[in-house]
């Protein structure tokens, strides 16, 4: 890092660097730049179908990524319409030890977290604890700095993802820390606390058409407009609402409380950072206490898989009617509709919701195929822009069950 000390080829290589930031990277810990686009066949799902062999499936997409040296590890985990679950693990989950990741090792899930929040603000509106309706000026102290239009957001729309708030927040102070992450691998989201953002938005102004556009500070907001509302953590919340009732072990904001941790998943770099080498260890990421709803989360497949199920049954209890109305699209679009933190989506004719997280040096896919009963789980312990292995698995299974189908009634 020498060209530091030349400040007119550090100026060059920092605008070079903010020019490709403020395009297309300012969005570590958040989804939607990473491709799930794939080319499905009939014949793979004929495959299957005929042979009904899941692990050479996985096989045959997984380790090739493996072979490339895509990723050090990988763990797929498959939810079947039986109610049971698969899991196949690849590669290594630290390199120093050699150790495989199984249905078991604790991941950092980025962006999948807000799946969870999306859940734990629909069971309170569901119990009439708060309103989708309720905007930040009911959760916000009167003399925060924030325009109206900030004040005037609501719930529903940052859960949507329809507030108008940007990814993140494009400023001079966000710009040094997203270089040095090109380098270091060190967060840049470590500012994001309550003052930083109440500053921020005192000038927002809303747009003058509803819109979907990302937003990882608008789910940091709706958590913070949550503790508010309840005087709870969510920490408490998502333990008492999500983690026990569910029966989940490894799941939670604080990496180091969770019985996986020793043995955890290490992160290392892949197609970011930009300018550290692909393998290299990177550094986990902390969250602001703003910030942990929309991205600090870590979790297992195992733990993932149970709380996907739970999307599929349990609507006579508050927790399965509040899951199941999550995945109902709010915001209809001719691709990737908006529901509550998922996306719903067309795949090869098969309608699935997904949710896609980059965090640090990991990169995660969660994926429901409602109609088919199945849901996928990839957790990759490296960043990487496709992830469209979970979307394509999840077609073949769905495939392969509309041809056993057919194949049943004549």
């Amino acid at each position: 890092m020498t060209f530091l000390l030349n400040p007119r080829a550090g100026r060059r290589v920092l605008g070079a660097a903010l020019h490709y930031g403020a395009l297309c990277l300012l969005l570590t810990a958040c989804s939607e730049f990473v491709s799930t686009e794939f080319d499905a066949t009939d014949a793979e799902a004929m495959r299957y179908a005929q042979t009904g062999d899941l692990r050479a499936e996985v096989d045959s997409v997984v380790q090739p990524l493996i072979a490339q040296g895509d990723t050090p590890g990988a763990e797929v985990g498959i939810l079947l319409p039986d109610g049971s679950m698969q899991f196949f693990g690849y590669g290594v989950a630290d390199r120093d030890t050699g150790r495989k990741p199984d249905a078991d090792t604790l991941f950092a899930v980025g962006s999948l977290s807000k799946a969870f929040l999306g859940t734990l603000t629909d069971l309170l509106a569901q119990e009439g604890r708060l309103s989708w309706n309720d905007t930040l000026d009911d959760a916000m102290p009167a003399d925060a700095k924030a325009s109206r239009d900030a004040r005037n957001i609501t719930l529903l729309q940052l859960a949507t993802h329809t507030s108008g708030l940007s990814r993140q927040p494009y400023t001079r102070p966000m710009l040094m820390p997203f270089f040095y992450y090109l380098f270091t691998g060190e967060s840049f989201y470590d500012r994001l606390d309550q003052d930083f953002m109440f500053d921020y938005l005192s000038s927002f102004s809303a747009p003058r058409t509803v819109e979907y556009n990302y937003s990882n500070i608008g789910y940091g907001l709706l958590g913070y407009a949550i503790e508010r509302e309840t005087g709870q953590t969510l920490d408490a919340l998502l333990q008492r609402d999500i983690v026990a009732p569910l029966g989940l072990t490894e799941t939670g904001y604080v990496p180091e409380a969770l019985p996986g941790y020793a043995v955890r998943a290490h992160g290392y770099a892949g197609d970011q950072p930009k300018f550290i080498r692909r393998g290299a260890s990177v550094p986990d990421w902390k969250f602001t206490p703003l910030m942990r709803g929309s991205a600090g989360l870590y979790s297992s497949a195992r733990d993932l898989l149970l709380f996907a199920r739970a999307h599929f049954d349990n609507a006579d209890t508050p927790l399965g009617r509040a899951m199941i109305d999550t995945l109902r699209v709010r915001l209809p679009l001719a691709h990737k509709s908006s529901a509550i933190a998922w996306t719903v989506d067309d795949a090869d004719g098969q309608e699935i919701s997904y949710m896609l997280g980059v965090v640090a040096g990991y990169t995660s896919y969660l994926g429901l195929d409602v109609g088919h009963r199945t849901a996928i789980v990839v957790l990759r312990n490296t960043f990487s822009w496709d992830e469209s292995i979970g979307s394509r698995l999840l077609v073949r299974l769905a495939q392969a069950q509309d041809r056993l189908a057919r194949r049943g009634g004549r």
